[in-house]
């Protein structure tokens, strides 16, 4: 069995002191997952100073594309996937990175956006990831639909699941890899199982330590 790994996403830019406090109050993050674009009163984009940053930890980077906030059709997957890709390479993250479209569980999604986004973010180079709650609102059946339509979707993409919902931990405290995953074929490789610290804007991770090869 793969061994499973410790990291942590956040919406806000990582200093020297969201850092710091990370580190004393949770342990280092082997990850950080951070979007890359900034959108107004949800997250600040990556910078390549804070990317310099990040890895001058040891800390790989997680990247995630949000701008958007439903996942309907084809055409507007593939969008999706284009901006992705274009903010990735503005950024000098390299190919083979897993991109997360980040899917919240009260967005409309089907499964035509989908097939758009892993069919038009796979052939760029990069890897293709979502970001998705496969217990809440309509990713699921969206997510399995576009499997049964190409089964590229379930060999190409890691999910990376926001449930179960157990509380952010140290790491030292992480929870037995346990991910909620879709009832069909589906590489099920992150858990964000906690979200939301008092302690400081983060949430906490589980990954496949294979995910760390795709990540930059």
């Amino acid at each position: 069995m793969a061994r499973k790994v410790w990291g942590v996403d956040s919406a806000a830019r990582v200093t020297e002191s969201l850092y710091s406090s990370v580190v004393s109050n949770f342990g280092t993050p082997k990850y950080w997952g951070r979007y890359l674009t900034d959108v107004p009163n949800v997250s600040d984009g990556l910078t390549k100073d804070e990317i310099t940053f990040i890895r001058s930890k040891g800390i790989k980077i997680l990247p995630i594309y949000n701008v958007f906030t439903e996942a309907i059709g084809y055409d507007k997957g593939r969008v999706a996937a284009r901006n992705a890709v274009f903010n990735a390479r503005r950024l000098g993250i390299p190919q083979d990175t897993i991109l997360f479209a980040n899917i919240e569980n009260f967005f409309g999604v089907d499964s035509e956006w989908i097939k758009g986004w892993v069919e038009s973010v796979y052939p760029s180079g990069y890897r293709v990831g979502i970001y998705n709650d496969p217990v809440k609102g309509g990713f699921r059946a969206a997510y399995c639909q576009a499997v049964k339509e190409n089964n590229q979707v379930a060999v190409q993409t890691v999910l990376w699941s926001a449930e179960p919902e157990v509380g952010v931990t140290k790491e030292r405290n992480a929870p037995r890899f346990n991910p909620a995953t879709p009832k069909c074929k589906a590489n099920v490789w992150l858990w964000q199982y906690g979200r939301d610290s008092d302690i400081c804007p983060i949430d906490t991770n589980l990954a496949d330590e294979r995910v760390l090869q795709n990540l930059y």
